[in-house]
């Protein structure tokens, strides 16, 4: 079995594929503090919640934005596993031509979710991922990375209201049922959300009259569902892109 890890500014993204289907997937804390030790004490406990074995993870690939997780990571795999991570980074074959001013400033999850959206749905792209922040990537219709734009998270910009206020409450992120909240929990869910929303609808709009054709808008990360029920400009939904990009980058890389 491959098991495919994302690691993030925030949170951590694990999947393990069985052949070509993505059997489980769970999410942790991305914390730099820890140890190996608690790693894989944390990895092993939820193998066995899946009646599964170290032995039975063959093969890992693993991208990361949190560069001190990779070393973390791999002694966790060499100690417990006695496997060594495929980590996707520079020479790692994407499949993906990066047209930047400097392919190495391109974040590797970018480049993976990239990988994975023209090999599912081709090109033209606009990748939107919902994260710690809020990407927009461009692939164009022969499969090249083209550039993007970065905004704060949704939960980013939550948090942030949250902290730097003193009387607004923190607020669960669902969909309001109007723009105009009639109490404070309301207004701030419309605000944040309703938001968001605009961003991404005006942002994709821009980067589309940039491109020399229409792409189609793939929208991946957390809180996919909300987005996606709250605007009718996005084509497919896929929150486990990265997990499909990283496994179809490994069999790129096994020879």
């Amino acid at each position: 079995m491959l098991l495919a890890i994302d690691v993030g500014n925030t949170g951590m993204g694990l999947g393990i594929f069985e052949g070509d289907k993505l059997r489980i997937s769970w999410r942790m804390a991305t914390s730099i503090s820890r140890m190996p030790d608690e790693y894989a004490g944390m990895l092993l406990s939820l193998l066995h919640n899946e009646n599964l074995q170290p032995r039975d993870i063959t093969d890992v690939c693993l991208c990361s934005v949190v560069p001190p997780m990779v070393g973390t990571l791999e002694d966790m795999f060499q100690r417990y596993f006695k496997l060594k991570p495929l980590v996707v980074g520079t020479g790692t074959k994407t499949g993906v031509k990066i047209r930047m001013d400097n392919p190495r400033e391109v974040g590797p999850d970018r480049i993976v979710h990239s990988a994975a959206a023209y090999h599912l749905y081709g090109g033209p792209l606009i990748i939107v991922d919902m994260g710690t922040a809020t990407t927009f990537d461009t692939v164009s219709k022969n499969g090249e990375y083209t550039g993007g734009a970065i905004a704060p998270g949704i939960q980013t910009g939550a948090e942030a209201l949250f902290a730097r206020t003193a009387m607004l409450p923190r607020v669960n992120l669902a969909r309001p049922a109007k723009a105009i909240g009639t109490n404070t929990i309301a207004a701030m869910q419309s605000g944040i959300v309703f938001g968001y929303v605009s961003l991404i609808e005006g942002m994709v709009a821009r980067i589309q009259k940039e491109l020399p054709e229409k792409a189609r808008v793939i929208l991946t990360g957390g809180f996919t569902d909300l987005v996606a029920r709250c605007t009718n400009i996005i084509d497919e939904v896929n929150p486990n892109l990265i997990f499909f990009g990283l496994k179809l980058i490994y069999e790129m890389n096994r020879s």
